[in-house]
């Protein structure tokens, strides 16, 4: 019975895998991604991606991605495939991005753009669909962009997905199904989902404020209030400051001159502060007031947030502070099945091999390190005084010879 029920769901994976779609794919392999992918001329200064593997990897062939190279630098970079919609089905976007230069800001997304983009004038003003994935400036920023376009409007989500900040390859993947849901996974695991309704505002409301409900008068919001037993002690006021009274007039010090002396005022160690009476529950506290909200007359619901009907075009259009991203392992397709087979294929099978060499560049550069620092060391601790001197000093003579010994 339990083999039966395995080759069930085995079945039913492989089933999903060969009946899915794949809309495009990219691995970046060899310098053939130049015939599929194309530079925006749209400015004169943008940089430059090379095919790389970077500084450490896990597989020297399937590692290799679109590298940015020039500091400080725009990019804009896109592919085109044949146009589809998504309606009715899932659309999942993935793709791999490895900051290996320690990034300090700069983009790390992708943008699907419609069939209509000229590819030769990309910019950031393009029009779009959805931009997705990481993003990073300074300490603050560090987020996961999911950005969808409605009605000519780019709309940001309202919940805040933090992105990977270190060194490594990492997978980013997200789902947008056409029950007007969606999931965000990084190396494939979900850290965010919901519906579209909520976490973007694709509408209005869908409920309200009731503009004509008022908080009653009457109404006691607050939860403490004074004691009205408890009285100040007698004792209780102090002024803060005093004058010191250890300090003494200075001996030279002239009324007529000076003026009348006074000594200089210090914290008053018997001071008590303002005081306040202790608190107490509140008996009338009804808690706190609850606007009702009505339904949104204006609220008109849309079961097609989720469509796009003339995908056509995956890009790269990020500045970057300083270079080095490695963009890889890109799929556009209608199966999440499919992309976490295609995702442990590629980014699954050399993520491990990756860190153990990045792991092994970073032992020798410490040995390294280690041995400079010990060589200084001993190279300081080999030095006595007198070595740089052109004189001979000891037992403090000098060697010069006077005229009268001569």
């Amino acid at each position: 019975m339990i083999r039966t029920t395995y080759s069930l769901l085995l079945l039913s994976f492989v089933i999903a895998i060969v009946y899915s779609t794949d809309y495009f794919v990219e691995k970046f392999e060899d310098e053939s991604y130049t015939k599929r992918w194309v530079q925006s001329a749209a400015k004169s200064d943008l940089g430059e991606f090379k095919l790389s593997h970077g500084k450490f990897y896990g597989d020297a062939k399937k590692d290799l991605g679109l590298q940015t190279s020039q500091d400080a630098r725009f990019y804009a970079m896109s592919a085109k495939f044949d146009s589809f919609s998504n309606e009715g089905k899932t659309l999942v976007v993935q793709f791999t991005v490895k900051h290996e230069q320690k990034i300090d800001c700069g983009g790390g997304y992708v943008k699907v753009y419609p069939a209509d983009t000229n590819q030769k004038d990309i910019t950031g003003d393009s029009p779009y669909h959805i931009m997705f994935g990481p993003d990073i400036c300074g300490y603050d920023k560090k987020k996961v962009h999911v950005i969808f376009t409605y009605k000519g409007k780019n709309l940001l989500i309202k919940k805040d997905i933090k992105c990977k900040d270190d060194e490594f390859t990492h997978l980013y993947t997200l789902i947008l199904n056409s029950d007007n849901t969606y999931e965000v996974r990084i190396d494939n695991e979900k850290v965010e989902s919901g519906k579209l309704e909520e976490d973007w505002d694709f509408t209005v409301p869908k409920r309200i404020p009731d503009p004509n409900a008022k908080k009653p008068s009457d109404w006691v919001d607050e939860e403490k209030i004074d004691d009205s037993a408890d009285k100040k002690p007698e004792d209780w006021d102090k002024p803060e400051h005093i004058p010191d009274p250890d300090a003494k007039k200075p001996e030279d010090w002239d009324d007529e001159i000076d003026g009348t002396w006074e000594p200089p005022m210090i914290d008053n160690p018997a001071y008590k502060g303002v005081w306040k009476a202790r608190q107490i529950d509140n008996p009338a506290y009804k808690g706190q007031w609850v606007h009702p909200e009505i339904d949104n007359p204006d609220y008109v619901e849309d079961q097609n947030l989720y469509l796009y009907k003339d995908i056509s075009v995956i890009g790269f259009d990020l500045w970057q502070v300083k270079s080095g991203t490695i963009f890889d392992n890109i799929i556009i397709t209608d199966s999440v099945k499919r992309a976490e087979e295609f995702g442990n294929e590629t980014w699954g099978k050399t993520k491990d091999a990756e860190k153990k060499m990045k792991d092994s560049q970073d032992e020798v550069e410490r040995k390294k390190e280690e041995e400079e620092r010990k060589k200084r060391e001993a190279e300081d601790k080999s030095k006595t005084p007198g070595d740089d001197d052109d004189t001979d000093t000891e037992h403090g003579k000098s060697t010069h010879v006077h005229d009268d010994e001569l």
